[in-house]
């Protein structure tokens, strides 16, 4: 039989507000345990919350780039459940009422099609705490510097049919979280981390199967490595006669697979109701207005813009478009180099991100600048260095020996571009090579590259490469 697969996501965005979304406490990782939840956060009897508006803004300006409904008017629920780590015994979520309603988020398919994945909301809630088991002799210990942590719960669609599409998913709003200033993405601190929902179906039936959830997936491997178990699972226990049960299960790295941990609830055993302590939100369209005033540059538009401006290709565009800081640079770049953008692409995407990738180093925290990498482009450009020796360049740049032009004249790496030095080079590259020369001639032209690092060997890799060729080819061939 063939199998269908469906998936939706539940994605955890959280917000990079100061203080939590009810109370003033700091929202800053890293702290000692439990030296930043207040009174607020603890549930203790009498405090009050107060919302955060400043999340409320941030929930608007997704909403917006998903362009998705706001919601003039929604409502905070309490959502009710006992675990150690939400002290009051319940979390403030939106139920019925969200602040951001349907929306919708385009993926791009291995096929270089694109996919249109719907957002069926977006609501505002509370985190809860941590409970902590390392280090613990039979107790656990209870964290809760992030309860009351502001959230954007954003939830697709069931839209998605492969574990491929989800990762993509995952990526693009990753990425416009990201473009929009509201969540650092770090998922290693738990910023942005994602629920699947997983089924399977015969192909062609349009009912869906029993789901699973997965539960806490904090990196795009682990999202795709899950899923595609949980699909196979899901199939051999149908095929052996089974019965898919709905549940919430973890994904254990370590031994690559998902386990039961406990039945999936449904929303009446949450108890859902209005939260007395809070008055329904209200977003008023002057808000939305200056919202959208506030909107960078999205993604889409900016990938749009680099093929249309620069001339790139829409692969080039979408590698430099992946965030916001690397766009930022190549376009620094490109503007100050003054040359092809097609050049300073390459060397965004090859040399200096391999560059970045071994050093473990962020786009932001280069120490090559765009300013100082462009300076390298130029003298590219100027034939002043061959591409070949801007490389031995760039690393003495990375290594802090200066910018391109003090290196350069430091390691005496100016290329030699006197056609009659080239000349007197290649004539002697000929004269001391009569076989290859009478091979050549014979017709073995693939010796024209032999010849072509006889020369560049005399020059020290100084010589123009292509003088050089153009020289050689007309001596040859003569």
């Amino acid at each position: 039989m063939e199998w269908e697969t469906v998936i939706g996501l539940e994605i955890h965005v959280q917000l990079a507000t100061r203080t939590k979304i009810f109370s003033g406490a700091s929202t800053a990782y890293g702290a000692e345990p439990n030296s930043q939840a207040c009174a607020v956060d603890l549930g203790m009897p009498g405090v009050l919350p107060v919302l955060n508006e400043q999340a409320v803004r941030f929930a608007v300006r997704l909403g917006l780039a998903l362009e998705a409904d706001i919601a003039g008017r929604s409502v905070f629920a309490r959502k009710n459940y006992f675990y150690p780590d939400l002290p009051k015994g319940y979390q403030i979520s939106q139920y019925e009422l969200p602040v951001v309603g349907r929306g919708h988020l385009d993926i791009e398919l291995d096929d270089g099609g694109t996919k249109r994945i719907g957002v069926t909301r977006a609501h505002l809630e509370e985190d809860a705490g941590k409970s902590l088991h390392e280090g613990f002799e039979a107790m656990s210990g209870i964290d809760l510097n992030r309860a009351g942590t502001p959230l954007l719960e954003v939830v697709s669609e069931p839209d998605l049919r492969s574990a491929k599409e989800a990762v993509a998913y995952m990526k693009k709003l990753h990425s416009l979280v990201r473009y929009l200033g509201i969540c650092d993405g770090n998922m290693q601190e738990g910023s942005f981390r994602c629920d699947a929902n997983v089924s399977v179906r015969p192909k062609g039936q349009e009912t869906f199967g029993t789901r699973a959830e997965l539960k806490n997936l904090n990196s795009f491997r682990f999202v795709e490595r899950a899923i595609n178990y949980e699909i196979e699972r899901q199939i051999e226990l149908i095929e052996d006669g089974g019965e898919v049960v709905q549940e919430t299960r973890l994904y254990d790295a370590d031994k690559h697979e998902t386990r039961s941990m406990r039945t999936k609830e449904e929303a009446n055993d949450y108890r859902y109701f209005p939260d007395p302590d809070l008055l329904p939100l209200e977003v008023t369209p002057t808000l939305i207005d200056d919202v959208r005033d506030e909107l960078p540059e999205l993604p889409d538009a900016k990938k749009a813009r680099f093929v249309s401006d620069y001339g790139l290709p829409a692969y080039d565009a979408g590698v430099l478009t992946a965030s916001r800081e690397l766009a930022d640079y190549f376009e620094a770049t490109a503007r100050a180099s003054g040359g092809e953008a097609k050049l300073a692409a390459n060397w965004v995407m090859g040399e200096l991100s391999g560059a970045l990738n071994k050093a473990g180093l962020d786009i932001t925290e280069s120490p090559v600048s765009a300013q100082a990498l462009a300076g390298l482009l130029q003298r590219i450009e100027d034939n002043t260095i061959s591409g070949k020796i801007a490389k031995d360049v760039f690393e003495a740049m990375w290594a802090g020996e200066g910018d391109a032009d003090a290196v350069i004249e430091a390691r005496g790496l100016k290329q030699v571009t006197d056609s009659s030095a080239i000349e007197a080079m290649v004539d002697e590259a000929i004269a001391n090579n009569p076989t290859q020369l009478e091979q050549y001639r014979a017709g073995k032209t693939k010796l024209l590259g032999f010849f072509v690092g006889q020369v560049m060997k005399a020059s020290g890799g100084k010589a123009n490469p292509q003088q050089v060729n153009e020289i050689l080819k007309r001596k040859l061939d003569g």
